[in-house]
């Protein structure tokens, strides 16, 4: 069968001044009209090589060929004159403004000084039509669900008559019908004659869409293969260049007493509405306890009551016993708390600052680094490299600023700062740690996110508290201990075995199709 080629990049380099190499001499080639995967570990480079082939940066080297011939791409919207689009992992959307007007924002019909409403409209219509989505065009893009919000990202690109689509992250916070929605769109794509780039750390997601797959290790191209004829361990393996051990040896919990009482909590927006409401559980030393839910269910507005950021509108929080009402961040810290926020870039680090700044920001002045009134710089040097081999961050050296990392690095610094001060707690009051693990390895790929799930059954057989919420159905079945899913701002289901429940099932709570009585959820209090 006759193959065209339509996008080649050959020889793609890209040095950053601080000396950081993220693409050396990469190629790509991708065969009009297939899905491909793009696939590696955190900082292996596949997130530069897009964001060159999108224009958001300049290679250093390198040649890019589309549809034959050859390209200088400058700019996002050169890119998209070209025929190319990109969906970010996160949403570049107005959240205010109706999926018409995503769809056709830049490119808004005009009639004479004025907006053609009526012809926006019509046009989004058209394409909605077109690729047989079903959005109504009128809803506000605040009232719509994720998975919508994932499909008007995708028409916003079509609409601009984008053939190459990179997809980042695609699935990352859609249920499983919703996923299963996208594939079947991005199968009708392929048939209509685009080509789809997709992003994923989820191996068998990649194993049912995509055509070949390119893998990249340690910033370089480590080899193309057909999807079909690669297992998922072997990709795995050619990701981080040995061998990755899939098992955790996860034995029952053994719960202790409650390291955290929610009663009657309730958190509302500056207009006064619920946005969580009369939610109440208990969480027990030395289990962990799932929150399943899509994004933007409440899950968001718990971690920040429970964590102290904002304050309830209604209800208590008990941590250790204590109500943090009222106390401090730095105190509910020294009370037992580590958190690993969802937002890294803005909640998890200090951008500007060292990795060695960030890892020991919670601890600076607890007495551990000090040398009388001054830090002790061997140690927090000592310490910082013991961290981050540990936690195996890839960085030239603990003096580089956080924001030279990749994403998933970003993460592991945080991880790496919030579980070495739980278990600070642990050795000083054995089981006096409650983690507070917010979407812990969004965006991480496979042997990192496996070391992460390790380290936390690790710290729940010490005896730490671990309250998991995460929108990754296999990561929170795999993982709980017991389990709830929170659907429209209230606990609408409650598992007291993450092992009773199929991810199709759980899927259906967190759509609101499904929701469980109140003796039920009763039992979450216990």
């Amino acid at each position: 069968m006759f193959v065209t080629e339509i996008l080649r990049m050959e020889g793609i380099e890209k040095i950053y001044p601080n000396g950081v190499i993220a693409n050396n001499g990469v190629d790509l080639r991708i065969n009009a009209g297939e899905i491909h995967a793009l696939a590696g570990e955190n900082g292996a480079g596949k997130t530069t090589l897009m964001k060159i082939l999108f224009g958001i940066e300049r290679p250093t080297g390198g040649r890019i060929f589309f549809n034959g011939h050859e390209v200088s791409i400058k700019s996002p919207v050169d890119a998209i004159h070209k025929g190319l689009g990109m969906v970010h992992q996160h949403f570049m959307l107005v959240e205010s403004l109706s999926v018409a007007e995503n769809i056709c924002l830049g490119m808004e019909p005009v009639k004479g000084a004025f907006l053609d409403r009526k012809k926006m409209t019509e046009s989004a219509v058209e394409i909605i039509k077109k690729y047989n989505f079903s959005i109504n065009p009128n809803d506000k893009i605040r009232d719509i669900s994720t998975g919508t919000r994932q499909k008007v990202e995708i028409l916003k690109a079509l609409f601009r008559n984008a053939k190459l689509l990179i997809l980042d992250e695609p699935t990352a916070v859609l249920t499983p019908q919703e996923t299963g929605e996208l594939f079947q769109r991005l199968k009708l794509l392929k048939t209509l004659g685009h080509t789809i780039i997709f992003i994923s750390h989820k191996l068998n997601e990649i194993k049912e869409i995509c055509d070949r797959i390119t893998i990249m290790r340690n910033a370089r191209n480590a080899g193309v293969y057909d999807v079909g004829s690669i297992s998922k361990q072997e990709i795995s393996n050619l990701m981080v260049g040995k061998d990755v051990d899939w098992n955790i040896n996860k034995a029952p919990a053994r719960a202790g007493a409650a390291a955290l009482k929610v009663r009657n909590l309730g958190v509302t927006d500056d207009s006064k509405r619920n946005l969580l409401h009369n939610v109440n559980f208990t969480l027990k030393r030395g289990e962990i306890l799932g929150i399943a839910g899509v994004d933007g269910n409440g899950q968001r507005e718990l971690v920040e009551a429970v964590t102290g950021l904002v304050k309830p509108s209604a209800g208590t929080v008990e941590l250790m016993g204590v109500n943090i009402d009222g106390l401090s961040i730095k105190k509910i810290r020294n009370a037992g708390l580590s958190h690993i926020p969802q937002d890294r870039m803005t909640r998890g680090a200090a951008l500007t600052s060292s990795i060695e700044e960030n890892l020991i920001s919670i601890s600076y002045d607890s007495g551990i680094f000090s040398c009388g009134p001054l830090l002790n710089i061997k140690k927090t040097a000592k310490k910082s490299e013991e961290l981050i081999r540990e936690f195996q961050v890839k960085a030239a050296s603990i003096k580089v600023p956080v924001k030279m990392l990749s994403g998933g690095n970003i993460q592991k610094v945080v991880v790496a700062r919030e579980f070495t001060s739980a278990a600070g707690h642990i050795a000083a009051d054995r089981a006096a740690a409650c983690i507070v693990a917010d979407q812990p390895t969004r965006g991480i790929d496979v042997g990192a996110a496996k070391f992460i799930h390790r380290k936390l059954v690790q710290l729940r057989d010490d005896g730490a508290a671990i309250l998991l919420v995460s929108a990754d159905l296999s990561e929170v079945m795999e993982l709980s201990d017991r389990l709830l899913v929170l659907y429209g701002g209230r606990i609408a289901a409650f598992f007291p075995s993450a092992e009773d429940v199929t991810e199709e099932e759980l899927g259906l709570y967190m759509l609101g199709l499904k929701q469980d009585p109140e003796e039920i959820l009763n039992e979450a209090l216990l």
